[in-house]
């Protein structure tokens, strides 16, 4: 009995072949943009710091008082109703968010800049990784709130003295996170054979070894963002972070935290602005971590 081979579709296989090909070639721009959580958190953020910079131009001052306007309710007049002086709660939210995202951008930026220095000599230069651990270690050992109220108390409540007591628990996870890779990648071939022809130091860590900690740097630095904006409002809320002359999420909620019962719009609309911009830096961050891990990408490819 004759057994007949089955036919293949050649046009269809030259048609699969040039899709599979077409996606391989997809540039790491256009995974970003085919990636919902990247598309849809970055609008979301996008949407909060353009409200931020450009919105306060063209309201009153966030320190505007009006005391025949004491604890209205959300109205058309006002918004977001008014506090226990009479000041426009959407006027103050509004302003709240630019300390919220200066906090947040600088915290990130400065965190992994420091972190990622100090992780490439601690992953690096084997002499000096005990050393710098160690104290990586014991920065790790103090919660990060007590360690951030005791650098503002010794130096004074302002942005600048808050980002820095932000910063400084966060520094270590960042080391932390760029040595494990620096201990992978220094054992890599291309790396034994620069330092075999004597490539100095440096040119080693900026050619070779900083490229592979960008991806998970990126995606580190979202975390953190999120983070930093969580910690500035607790500070507010406990009094202990930027001083209430100054219109921050975490100010605003613990200065309604009296009249909760009577007016708890002062409290609930910055919480839902700081729940919002936290949870769109953590769908931006994690949109980043499945387009940026090499795994995850090949199979967004394919």
């Amino acid at each position: 009995m004759a057994v007949t081979k089955p036919t293949v579709d050649e046009p269809a296989l030259e048609a699969a072949d040039d899709l599979v090909s077409e996606r391989q070639q997809l540039s790491i721009w256009q995974l970003l943009l085919r990636n919902r959580s990247v598309f849809w958190g970055g609008l979301l953020l996008l949407i909060m710091v353009l409200i931020a910079a450009i919105w306060p131009l063209f309201t009153i001052p966030p320190t505007e008082q009006n005391v025949m306007s004491r604890l209205k309710p959300p109205s058309s007049e006002w918004w977001f109703g008014t506090d226990f002086l009479g000041r426009d709660v959407f006027v103050r939210v509004i302003h709240g968010a630019r300390v919220s995202l200066v906090v947040g951008i600088a915290v990130a930026i400065i965190a992994t800049g420091i972190g990622l220095l100090l992780g490439l000599i601690a992953g690096y230069v084997r002499s000096l990784d005990a050393v710098i651990m160690r104290i990586m270690d014991g920065l790790m050992a103090i919660p990060a709130i007590l360690l951030a109220i005791a650098l503002i108390s010794i130096s004074g409540a302002t942005l600048s003295t808050v980002i820095i007591a932000i910063t400084v628990p966060e520094i270590p996870r960042v080391v932390r996170l760029v040595r494990s890779v620096v201990l992978t990648v220094r054992e890599e071939p291309y790396v034994e054979a620069a330092i075999s022809a004597g490539t100095k130091l440096p040119l080693i860590l900026y050619r070779h070894i900083l490229p592979n900690t960008i991806a998970p740097l990126i995606v580190q630095a979202t975390y953190i963002c999120g983070a930093a904006m969580l910690t500035e409002s607790i500070l507010g809320f406990l009094g202990a972070g930027i001083p209430p002359e100054i219109p921050s999420w975490g100010n605003i909620m613990a200065e309604g935290r009296t009249y909760f019962q009577l007016t708890p719009w002062i409290i609930f609309y910055p919480g839902i602005a700081l729940a919002l911009t936290v949870l769109a830096v953590n769908i931006v961050g994690d949109g980043l971590r499945d387009t940026l891990d090499p795994r995850i990408a090949r199979k967004m490819r394919a």
